[in-house]
């Protein structure tokens, strides 16, 4: 049986939209909801990602979690976001909030990236307390799970990534 194809729609904290593409529910486990994306999927009407990879969509947290298939310098990306919403089947929405965290493939760096986005953002749209301090919370545990080799950021992440290569 084929997977579903579910449309994941990333919004900034106003409603505007940021990216938007399809990917394959490949399934779930106790970390979340994993999606496939194909090589040469389109992001948007122009941006085409080339590479495959897989998308985490945990249960109630405050972020996505992307693993690249190599030669991406990139391994996993994580974008900070508020909690998945799925409004209906076939569809995932959720707001970033431009924190990210990343870890490089060949040297392990973990890396907290975009702190200047978001602080332009939380004034321009207003991000309420507890959306920073859950977006900083988040940001901060990311950092360290990323860095020692907690799951699902270890290893687990390869059988799915696997099953869209």
């Amino acid at each position: 049986m084929a997977p579903d194809v579910v449309r994941v729609e990333y919004r900034k904290y106003d409603g505007s939209p940021h990216r938007s593409y399809p990917a394959l529910r490949l399934g779930e486990d106790e970390h979340g909801v994993w999606l496939g994306v194909p090589q040469n999927t389109f992001h948007g009407e122009s941006f085409k990602y080339e590479d495959p990879y897989v998308l985490l969509v945990p249960r109630g947290q405050w972020y996505t979690a992307m693993f690249n298939a190599p030669p991406r310098r990139t391994e996993v990306y994580c974008d900070i976001t508020t909690p998945a919403d799925w409004p209906v089947d076939g569809q995932v929405h959720l707001i970033d909030l431009d924190l990210d965290v990343r870890r490089r493939r060949v040297t392990r760096a973990v890396e907290l990236v975009d702190e200047d986005e978001f602080e332009v953002h939380r004034l321009r749209f207003g991000y309420p307390d507890e959306v920073v301090a859950h977006a900083w919370k988040t940001a901060h545990w990311l950092v360290r799970a990323l860095a020692d080799g907690s799951e699902p950021f270890a290893s687990g992440y390869h059988a799915w990534l696997d099953l869209v290569r």
